[in-house]
């Protein structure tokens, strides 16, 4: 049984996909409530994507229901796409057309009024630090910058609800701060955000409660504190995030050739004189 919040704005129930008879998404329940930020992990065939895709209506589930601020997915898709932001894994932009001419778009499309949507793409071109080669075509973006336009059109109508399915690929190092700092504001704000992320340390840092899926199932869920608490139960290798997710996530094969090369690591840091790599080793001889 899914427990709910009574103002959970993002819910999954029992969200089932199959292709051709194999499932890929098992029995799935996600509630994210107001002023959280969700991270759903997982290796690469995990079903991460397809259960992206199924939260924001862009596939239907074999079975399960999906809910975005009370209205259902399949029975009012236009009232709960409305109340959401979703930045795809790929940038999906009308390439041919300008910059501001695609925020716009995007802008009329939630029916926003001119002056608050001119606003809005004010603000987020700022902050993204996207303000110049506004002429330009999006196709003559660079991969970085077609990203900032992605997120700024999904963030233009202030949705309720986000979900980014890999938010920061081909962003700098400073536009991924200042992303973080933008997600934190939202969820304060009282948004629910479901962030799909490869890279551990932004989902510790930046998540309230992560979720790891394995082989379509949801194996484990809770804040980073609950997570390193049950730790030992789950036989995980220790209480970081990284331990966790490869002590749940990667099979032995995979586990044993961790194991090996780690010991091997220690074993060069043992016999190696402090501080002495080849490098040093090297400057230490022609002294």
């Amino acid at each position: 049984m899914l427990p709910t919040h009574p103002e959970s704005l993002l819910i999954a129930r029992s969200l089932h996909k199959e292709y051709d008879r194999h499932p890929v998404v098992k029995d799935l329940n996600l509630a994210i409530r107001p002023g959280e930020v969700y991270g759903l992990l997982g290796p690469n065939g995990s079903g991460k994507s397809t259960t992206i895709r199924m939260l924001t209506g862009i596939l239907e589930p074999t079975k399960g229901t999906v809910s975005v601020c009370g209205h259902d997915m399949k029975r009012s898709p236009e009232m709960a796409k409305a109340s959401l932001g979703y930045v795809p894994d790929e940038p999906v932009l009308y390439e041919k057309r300008r910059r501001n001419r695609f925020l716009d778009f995007v802008g009329e499309l939630y029916s926003l009024p001119k002056a608050v949507r001119r606003a809005a793409m004010r603000e987020m071109l700022h902050l993204l630090d996207l303000e110049d080669r506004s002429g330009d075509r999006i196709e003559s973006y660079s991969r970085g910058m077609k990203q900032k336009v992605a997120i700024s059109a999904a963030l233009l109508h202030n949705p309720r609800v986000l979900i980014m399915d890999e938010p920061i690929t081909g962003l700098d190092p400073i536009t991924v701060r200042v992303l973080k700092g933008m997600l934190r504001k939202m969820a304060r704000s009282g948004a629910a955000i479901l962030l799909s992320t490869h890279i551990l340390e932004v989902a510790e840092r930046l998540c309230d409660r992560i979720g790891i899926l394995v082989d379509g199932f949801l194996v484990a869920e809770g804040t980073m504190a609950e997570l390193s608490a049950k730790a030992p139960e789950m036989s995980v290798g220790g209480t970081t995030l990284e331990d966790i997710f490869v002590g749940l996530a990667a099979g032995e094969e995979h586990k044993d050739i961790i194991d090996s090369l780690e010991a091997d690591e220690r074993e060069a840091s043992i016999a190696s004189p402090r501080g002495g790599g080849p490098a040093n080793q090297e400057r230490n001889v022609g002294a």
